[in-house]
């Protein structure tokens, strides 16, 4: 499927922020994406079945308000595991490629499809202080964290800042208003002096709040459909 001005996709809106390089596992329950993942399993080959995702804003329904409800940025995504269950739903695994901008979604066909445009980061270099600082800001919330639960991140921190920026993203549990300013981010570098700010804001509150970081108090419930 190309993916030039105008492309049209398969679309599955989530209460999550979906990142590139982000695995997410589903539960495909509703009679329009289990029609989606039927489509999609109808492509030969498993490289195409290829579909877009952006955020519900919180507070909103799709079917209640449409496309008002969701935000413009997004991700492409590939499928890449699918359980079928005897009940018609789905247990499906897709990972993020990369962002995508939502230009208009059509809802009257058995399943949504979106009107996109890519959004590709640019290939800029990234400051060496703003890396350093990102890199020794996320290894202090690691630490903080582990006093707490498990590691949110295992092993060594990718050294390409594009993907350390998404990286980090997607390992800072933050609310879904401030996923979505990352994923919107221009650059790798603007990301990463976000992220940074985000991640010191919430090392700053686990000082106060030990027990517990403070956006799990704001954060809504993930239903997928």
């Amino acid at each position: 499927m190309s993916d030039e001005p105008g492309t049209t996709l398969p679309m599955f809106p989530l209460n999550s922020v979906l990142f590139p390089g982000l695995s997410v596992p589903l539960r495909v329950f509703e009679d329009r994406y289990r029609a989606l993942v039927h489509h999609l399993l109808r492509i030969d080959d498993p490289a195409e079945r290829v579909f877009g995702s952006v955020a519900i804003r919180e507070g909103y329904e799709v079917g209640d308000h449409g496309a008002q409800s969701l935000f413009r940025t997004g991700c492409r995504a590939l499928l890449t595991e699918v359980e079928a269950h005897a009940d018609g739903t789905f247990d499906v695994v897709a990972v993020g490629l990369e962002r995508l901008q939502l230009d208009r979604l059509e809802t009257s066909g058995t399943f949504p499809v979106g009107h996109v445009t890519p959004r590709a980061d640019p290939d800029t270099d990234v400051d060496d202080d703003v890396l350093e600082r990102a890199r020794a800001t996320f290894t202090a919330y690691r630490q903080a964290l582990s006093e707490i639960r498990s590691d949110p991140y295992e092993g060594a921190l990718p050294r390409d800042a594009t993907y350390l920026s998404w990286t980090l993203a997607a390992c800072a549990p933050l609310p879904l208003q401030e996923r979505q300013s990352l994923l919107e981010a221009d650059d790798a570098e603007e990301r990463l002096v976000l992220v940074t700010d985000l991640l010191r804001s919430e090392l700053r509150a686990m000082n106060v709040i030990a027990s517990l970081p403070a956006t799990e108090v704001a954060r809504t419930r993930w239903s997928p459909n």
